[in-house]
């Protein structure tokens, strides 16, 4: 269904109070006119009952003292004053005996009862008789009643709804009023409101409780957005800047071989030069394109590798000749079997290992450790002496091209995403990166899952 088919909600809501209401007084008026209706039945069932009670007793009553007209003139003077019954009373061979009907027979709007009278044997009439006698209730008074009920309780139905349905429209746009508040409060924010404080990008002081915990969420939502833009502004910032030095000096470096001939040795120094500053920059832009693929979910192509500390083993000796120069010496502790990417984790080690080997004390003695903590997990970690990194440094280690000390010694060359690619190796397997630095030793690594 496409949004333009879908109505507002408030006519949504002013739609449904009022269908609501139409449905509950509808029940409502049915029920009441069906109670009367069935009181004023039953009113005319007991009107019958006590009519045809009395008409046996004056028929019995007349039998033992009476002729045959005096009992008919007595139930004349009975319906006297009872234009609303009429009273038909035939003779065994079905001759009339008494007939006052002040409404046809076959009329529709009246209520029959049918009844037998046994006249016993009498000093004047020595045969037993029986009579059958016929009353009728005239139902217009009633009918007439009902009717005018209908049309009242039809009436009031109707006007209620319409009423509810105008009071129910305004109500909901009052109760709506503070989702127009929200709306108004959203649409002035922009970019640069993200730099405000969290709490107060979204007021919800004048807010019903029902729209508070939403207006938290959104306000969450914001800081992570915030810290998201203010994390791309610096990445921004950041590569202008590591691209930028390298750029300047292969200018510089054309510039100055551009200004005067040159021999071929001097242009062959200048190009290996130019080859080193262009090889940074392809590593960094290689490193990128490799965040990027990590950020959009790319999974490691796992296989089972049955020694940890043998692929351990295999990066340590790919860096023995900066381990030498830098008079440091390795050891692999511990050993374990996972299923991993093979590449990326030798990828990771050897940021980890080059990483320990510009910070550690010369001298000094770096280890890679191998544990399981658990069946389901295992962790990589490389531990150097040196330095301690500040607390308030080690949850952004792992943030691109950051350094916790840009004045290190090699700070120049590293571009500060060496780490940032050890914590998307172990999104990549589903784990993470840590760091712990304390008492002389740095100590940072990946917690992965053995299995996939």
């Amino acid at each position: 269904m496409t949004s333009h088919t879908i109505p507002h909600l408030g006519k949504r809501l002013s739609r449904s109070l009022a269908l609501q209401t139409m449905l509950g007084l509808g029940l409502v008026c049915v029920a009441v006119y069906w109670g009367s209706l069935l009181a004023l039945t039953l009113r005319q069932q007991e009107s019958l009952e006590q009519k045809q009670a009395t008409v046996t007793h004056l028929l019995q009553q007349g039998r033992d003292s009476h002729s045959a007209s005096a009992m008919q003139h007595m139930l004349s003077d009975f319906l006297t004053g009872h234009e609303d019954m009429s009273i038909r009373v035939t003779q065994q061979d079905n001759q009339l005996f008494f007939e006052k009907l002040n409404r046809p027979l076959d009329d529709r709007h009246s209520t029959r009862r049918s009844f037998s009278v046994e006249l016993p044997a009498s000093a004047a009439n020595q045969t037993p008789q029986t009579l059958q006698v016929l009353l009728l209730l005239d139902r217009r008074p009633d009918d007439a009643l009902l009717r005018q009920l209908a049309w009242i309780l039809g009436l009031a139905a109707v006007s209620s709804s319409l009423l509810v349905s105008l009071t129910s429209a305004w109500l909901v746009r009052r109760g709506l009023a503070p989702l127009h508040s929200l709306v108004e409060q959203t649409r002035q924010l922009g970019a640069q409101d993200l730099s405000r404080d969290w709490q107060k990008r979204l007021d919800d002081s004048n807010q019903p409780q029902e729209l508070r915990p939403l207006i938290a969420q959104f306000n969450a939502l914001l800081e992570r957005l915030a810290v998201a833009y203010r994390q791309m502004e610096a990445f921004n910032a950041d590569v202008a800047h590591e691209l930028n030095t390298p750029l300047t000096t292969l200018i510089s470096s054309c510039e100055l071989a551009l200004r005067k001939p040159r021999d071929a040795e001097e242009l062959r120094d200048i190009l290996a030069s130019n080859l080193e500053d262009l090889q940074r920059m392809a590593g960094i832009v290689a490193d990128m394109l490799f965040l990027s693929h990590a950020d959009r979910g790319e999974s490691a192509h796992r296989i089972q590798v049955a020694s940890l500390a043998s692929l351990a083993a295999e990066v340590v000796e790919y860096h023995e000749a900066a381990l030498q120069e830098a008079g440091l010496q390795v050891r692999v502790l511990g050993d374990a079997q996972a299923q991993v990417d093979a590449r990326l984790l030798r990828r990771a080690l050897s940021n980890l290992l080059g990483n320990a080997t510009r910070y550690a004390t010369p001298g000094s003695c770096i280890d890679v450790q191998i544990t399981s903590p658990d069946a389901a997990t295992v962790t990589l970690a490389v531990q150097n002496q040196g330095q301690a990194i500040a607390a308030e440094h080690l949850p952004r280690l792992f943030d691109r091209f950051y350094r916790s000390d840009s004045a290190r010694s090699q700070a120049d060359r590293n571009h500060g995403l060496g780490l940032a690619i050890v914590s998307a190796i172990a999104r990549m397997h589903g784990g993470q990166a840590f760091a712990e630095s304390g008492d002389g030793l740095t100590r940072i690594g990946l917690h992965l899952p053995t299995t996939s």
